[in-house]
C-alpha cells in the first residue's frame, strides 16, 4: 500500500496549525503536529498581523514534521482572506500586514464609489460589499498616505506571502485572490480599472494561478534548517473556506454548505459566477473554488458575537467552558428575543453585551435577563439567519438544495446544528470539523497526481470521516419564530 504524505499549514484569525496528512488506500488521515496562536496587534492606532511570528511558527512546523521521521511530498498553506503584504522591488517586506478589522477602511467603500459606482464594482467582481475587502484596504492605504502601500511594488495575499517566505517565489493564488473584490470571476484575472481607481498600478498583482500549482521549493536555508530538503510548496486553495468547501463529503451536487466558525459562510457551489440585479441587492459574493468553480455565498457573522460575549464575561470572573455555554442555552426559555447577527452594530463594538441590549431596545425585543438567555438568543438568531440565507439560495440555485453540510469547528456544536435543521426544515450533515486541513491536504494530493478531480477528492473524504445527521424537529414553532425574526431592523 503506497502512502502519500503532505504537510498542511492552516492559519485562522485566532490560531494556526501544522497538519500531517496521509493519503493511502482510498482514505485520508490527518494528524496535528503543532498549534500556535495568531492575534491582531494594535500599534499607534493601526492593527497588524505578526507576519514574522507566523513565519517562525511555520519553521517550527517544518521541524516537527522532520521529527516525525517523514519527508512530505509537498507543503500547502491556507489562511483567512483579503489581507495583503506590501513587498518592495528588491523583495523586501515593507510592513507587517494590516488586519481586516483595522478601522481605517470604515467609510472607504462609499468614498471609492465616487470614482466607480457600487453597481459597477459588483458587476465586475460579484463580491459582497464589505469595507475590509482588499480593494478598500488598498484605497484606504493610498488615501491616508500609508507609506508601505504607496511604495509597494508587489502585493501578496497572506498564504502567498508565507509561501514567498518559504520559497522566494511570488504568486497570486486564485481562491484567495477572489476574496479581494478586485478579481473578475469571468476572466479570472485582476481588474485593471478597479486597481487604478484605488491608486495603484495593476502590476502589483500577478495573474492568478489555480489551486494545485507548484510555487517552488523550500529555500536552501529552510531545507537545511528543517532537514527536509528541497520540498515543493504548492498553492492549495489559499482561502481557508475554499479548502474547507473542497472537503465537503458530498457525493452529488444538491447541497448547500455552511463553513461554521468565527465567521459563518453559507453558499452553494456553481460552475459559473452568479451576478444579477438580485444578487447585487442581496449582497451575495462569488469567490473562487477548486477546478475553477465559484463559491456563491453569503458572509454571516457566525460565532464572533458569542466569542466577544465570552471575553466580557471572563473579565467579570465568569469563565464559561463551551459545554457550560451549551447547557445554558438548552435550559434557557426559548424564543424570547432575537437579534439580526449581521447588523453593523455587532461588527466590533466596545461591548458586545451592550450592543445586544441596544439592538433589542431598538426593535422592541426584551433584553436578555441573564447570561443563559443571551447565549440562547445568539444561537437561535444564528439558526434563523441561516434559514433566511438558505431561502435566498433556494431561489437562486439551479438545482434543489436537499441538505446542508456544516463543516469547520461549528460542526461539533450539536445543539446549534439541531436548531439549524429545525429552522431550515431539512437535513443537516455535520462534519468534518477539520475540513480546511483535509481540503488543503487533498489539493496537494491532486497536485501530486494521487487524485484526479474534485469529485474523487470528495469520494475519498466521504469514505474517511464520520458525519452526524440532524433531522428537523418542532418545525412549526421554528417557522413562527422565523416570521418574527424577519421583521427585525
Amino acid at each position: 500500500m503506497e502512502k502519500h504524505i503532505f504537510l498542511a499549514f492552516d492559519l485562522g484569525a485566532t490560531s494556526g496549525r501544522s497538519i500531517l496528512g496521509t493519503v493511502a488506500d482510498g482514505k485520508v488521515e490527518i494528524k496535528e503536529l503543532t498549534r500556535f496562536p495568531n492575534a491582531v496587534t494594535e500599534l499607534h492606532g493601526k492593527y497588524y498581523w505578526n507576519l514574522m511570528g507566523l513565519y517562525q511558527a511555520l519553521r517550527e512546523g517544518l521541524v516537527a514534521c522532520n521529527k516525525e521521521g517523514v519527508v512530505p511530498e509537498s507543503i500547502g498553506i491556507d489562511t483567512w482572506g483579503v489581507d495583503v503584504v506590501p513587498i518592495a522591488e528588491d523583495g523586501s517586506i515593507l510592513s507587517m500586514p494590516r488586519a481586516y478589522r483595522d478601522p481605517y477602511t470604515v467609510g472607504m467603500p462609499e468614498k471609492y464609489f465616487e470614482k466607480i459606482s457600487k453597481e459597477v464594482v459588483y458587476e465586475k467582481t460579484g463580491i459582497q460589499i464589505m469595507n475590509f475587502n482588499t480593494l478598500y484596504q488598498i484605497f484606504a492605504g493610498m488615501e491616508t498616505g500609508y507609506v508601505p502601500m504607496k511604495q509597494a511594488k508587489y502585493l501578496l495575499f497572506m498564504p502567498d506571502a508565507l509561501a514567498y517566505m518559504l520559497t522566494g517565489e511570488k504568486v497570486c493564488e486564485y481562491t484567495i485572490s477572489s476574496t479581494s473584490q478586485i478579481l473578475n470571476p469571468r476572466t479570472k484575472d485582476f481588474d485593471k480599472e478597479l486597481l487604478e481607481a484605488a491608486g495603484v498600478d495593476a502590476s502589483v498583482f500577478s495573474k492568478p494561478v489555480m489551486p494545485g500549482t507548484i510555487v517552488g521549493t523550500l529555500t536552501d536555508a529552510l531545507a537545511q534548517y528543517s532537514r527536509l530538503g528541497k520540498v515543493n510548496v504548492v498553492s492549495v486553495a489559499g482561502h481557508d473556506t475554499a479548502s474547507a468547501v473542497a472537503a465537503v463529503p458530498a457525493l452529488d451536487e444538491n447541497f448547500a454548505y455552511l463553513s461554521s466558525g468565527t465567521w459563518s459562510l453559507m453558499g452553494i457551489e456553481s460552475k459559473e459566477p452568479i451576478i444579477t440585479p438580485e444578487t447585487y441587492e442581496l449582497n451575495y459574493t462569488n469567490e473562487g473554488g477548486v477546478e475553477g468553480t465559484t463559491r456563491f455565498l453569503k458572509n454571516i457573522c457566525g460565532m464572533w458575537i458569542l466569542e466577544q460575549c465570552r471575553k466580557e464575561w471572563a473579565l467579570m470572573g465568569k469563565d464559561y467552558s463551551y459545554p457550560e455555554i451549551v447547557k445554558m442555552a438548552m435550559e434557557a426559555k426559548p424564543f424570547v428575543a432575537f437579534i439580526q447577527p449581521d447588523d453593523p452594530s455587532f461588527a466590533n463594538p466596545p461591548s458586545m453585551l451592550e450592543a445586544i441590549n441596544a439592538f433589542c431596545l431598538r426593535n422592541g425585543e426584551p433584553c436578555p435577563e441573564n447570561d443563559a438567555q443571551t447565549v440562547r438568543l445568539i444561537f437561535e438568531s444564528l439558526a434563523l439567519r441561516y434559514r433566511q440565507v438558505l431561502g435566498d439560495l433556494d431561489r437562486i440555485a439551479k438545482f434543489p438544495i436537499e441538505r446542508l453540510h456544516i463543516i469547520g469547528g461549528g460542526s461539533k456544536n450539536d445543539l446549534l446544528n439541531q436548531w439549524t435543521a429545525n429552522a431550515i426544515n431539512r437535513k443537516v450533515v455535520a462534519g468534518p470539523s477539520e475540513g480546511t486541513g483535509i481540503g488543503n491536504v487533498m489539493i496537494q494530493a491532486m497536485a501530486a497526481g494521487v487524485v484526479s478531480s474534485l469529485k474523487e477528492m470528495r469520494s475519498i473524504i466521504h469514505a474517511s470521516i464520520e458525519t452526524k445527521e440532524f433531522t428537523p424537529q418542532a418545525v412549526e414553532e421554528w417557522e413562527a419564530a422565523y416570521q418574527r425574526f424577519v421583521t427585525l431592523k
